[in-house]
C-alpha cells in the first residue's frame, strides 16, 4: 500500500487538486482510498438513532452499513490522543493500492506541498517532514527558494505523472 500526501496552509486547493489527482489514478486500475484529517471535531452519527444509541451504551466501535455504503464509527475516549495516521491506515482494505492523504502534515510520509506565495503565508517543506515536492502557481519564484522539485499548479497532468513515477520508483 503505497501512501502520499498534499499538503498546505489552508485555502491553497489541496482538496481541489486531490479531486483532480484521484480519478487519474482510478482510471489506471488502481484502488484509492482517502483519508482526509481534520482538527475540527465531527460526529457522523445522528443523536438518536440506533447507531448513536449504541455508542452511547458503551460500544467502541459501531459499524453502520447500508445498500452501497459501510462505515465504521470507532469512539475514543474524552482523554485519549487523536488517532494517528497508523490508526486511519489499519482500517483500510490490504488489497488497497494508494491512499492519499490530506493533513496530518506532521507525519513524516510523502507529500506535495502546494504553496501559493501570494496567500501571504509561508511555505511549509522548511518545516514539514516528508515534502518531496511542491506544486505552485508562481513556479519560477517558488524554484529558486527550493531545491525540491516544482510543479506548475496549472499542469495538473504533470502533477500526476511526477507523483506517478514517485510512487513506482518508492
Amino acid at each position: 500500500m503505497k501512501v502520499f500526501g498534499i499538503t498546505g496552509s489552508s485555502g491553497s486547493g489541496k482538496t481541489t487538486l486531490l479531486d483532480q489527482l484521484i480519478p487519474r489514478f482510478v482510471a489506471t486500475g488502481m484502488r484509492v482510498a482517502g483519508i482526509k484529517h481534520t482538527h475540527h471535531g465531527f460526529d457522523p452519527d445522528t443523536p438518536g438513532k440506533d447507531s448513536w444509541r449504541m455508542r452511547q451504551s458503551g460500544c467502541e466501535n459501531v459499524v453502520l452499513v447500508g445498500a452501497r455504503h459501510l462505515t465504521l464509527m470507532r469512539h475514543y475516549p474524552e482523554d485519549a490522543q487523536s488517532p494517528e495516521l497508523v490508526d486511519a491506515l489499519a482500517v483500510l482494505p490490504p488489497d488497497t493500492d494508494l491512499v492519499v492523504v490530506e493533513g496530518y502534515k506532521w507525519s513524516d510520509f510523502p507529500k506535495l506541498e502546494i504553496y501559493r506565495p501570494a496567500h501571504g503565508k509561508g511555505p511549509l517543506w522548511p518545516e514539514v517532514p516528508g515534502v518531496v515536492a511542491v506544486a505552485s502557481d508562481a513556479v519560477a519564484e517558488v524554484a529558486g527558494q527550493t531545491a525540491l522539485p516544482v510543479l506548475d499548479l496549472a499542469d495538473i497532468e504533470s502533477i500526476y505523472t511526477w507523483i506517478r513515477d514517485y510512487l513506482a520508483s518508492h
